[in-house]
């Protein structure tokens, strides 16, 4: 019995030691020699896709959790078909947040001293970082010194994300599975206020949700009779609507003030307020942006930690849409 005990306590230990070690290697001024600019690089490459279209932003956020979310922070997103982007769950990621790591790796690239040192998947961390800023989110350090997987399958990304019908436990099940606490994943889930849907995703919520009643009870009616105008029954499934129908282009608070009035537009989301154990966090964001913006700078900077290879571990791409 005491042997069990042992090899228990040596596995968690293991485990916590492998963890620590992990984000140890991810370092903020990684490529202090090898890139110096790289911020700055990437800064600029971002804001100059920004200008051209504001999807860039929530594009390349939801990009950045779906990649950590399925394999860890290691671009497997990225890889062209046959890979993870080939499943349901990532076909409706925008084209503008490939897009976006694309023109800041060639920016990175065009540096002589830089050509070939920067992995796409600190890119994609550091693009990250950039959409939140310029929609006037929170601006963090990022650590950086990720490589990049060669592995990106369909199958691996079947029940990797979350859905819009999941309840709380559903929700705290799969990002604890990531060390990610309740609390960082309201944080996350934030990021919506930037977001925006398919009709599809939600139609069953304004449309059917139970025999006895089809709109959601949960749903502010009038908001539900908003979104049957912008989503009618046969709608083109290619239409897309603003996740935060109050400031859609500013990252701020105002998704869970929304939240507090019924106004969240997945489930996923309105259960954040409806769920008592999870409705005092969502009044604390309410009520307070800095606390949120302090909640999602941890959050972010804990997913940016998911699965990570470093080391010699994965490589570097020359192209981020292929292995070398």
């Amino acid at each position: 019995m005491e042997k069990k005990t042992n090899q228990a306590i040596f596995s968690i230990f293991s485990l916590l030691l492998f963890s620590s070690c992990v984000s140890a290697q991810l370092r903020t001024g990684f490529y202090q020699r090898s890139c110096p600019n790289v911020e700055n690089i990437v800064r600029n490459a971002v804001r100059q896709k920004f200008q051209q279209t504001f999807v860039t932003a929530p594009a390349t956020l939801r990009l950045f959790f779906h990649d950590c979310f399925v394999r860890g922070c290691d671009a497997s997103i990225l890889l062209a078909s046959p890979s993870e982007r080939d499943h349901p769950d990532d076909m409706s990621l925008a084209g503008d947040g490939f897009d976006t790591v694309i023109k800041a790796k060639q920016a990175v690239d065009r540096d002589p001293n830089c050509r070939n040192k920067v992995s796409c998947a600190d890119i994609l961390a550091l693009a990250t970082r950039e959409v939140v800023v310029l929609t006037g989110g929170p601006s963090y350090p990022v650590e950086l010194g990720r490589r990049d997987g060669r592995i990106s399958t369909k199958a691996s990304v079947q029940h990797s994300l979350p859905q819009p019908g999941f309840n709380l436990n559903q929700l705290n099940t799969m990002f604890n599975r990531h060390g990610l606490s309740q609390t960082d994943m309201i944080a996350l889930s934030g990021a919506h206020t930037i977001g925006f849907a398919h009709c599809g995703k939600f139609s069953k919520r304004i449309y059917n949700f139970s025999p006895k009643t089809r709109i959601d009870p949960s749903l502010n009616r009038g908001y539900a009779f908003q979104l049957r105008q912008m989503c009618p029954i046969r709608v083109d499934p290619r239409i897309a609507i603003n996740m935060d129908p109050t400031s859609p282009r500013t990252f701020d608070n105002a998704y869970f003030k929304n939240l507090q009035q019924g106004r969240g537009l997945f489930t996923s989301d309105q259960v954040l307020f409806t769920d008592r154990r999870s409705r005092a966090t969502v009044n604390m964001f309410a009520n307070s942006e800095g606390a949120f913006r302090q909640a999602f700078i941890t959050a972010i900077t804990k997913l940016g930690r998911v699965g990570v290879k470093t080391g010699n571990a994965g490589e570097i791409r020359r192209d981020c849409s292929r292995v070398n």
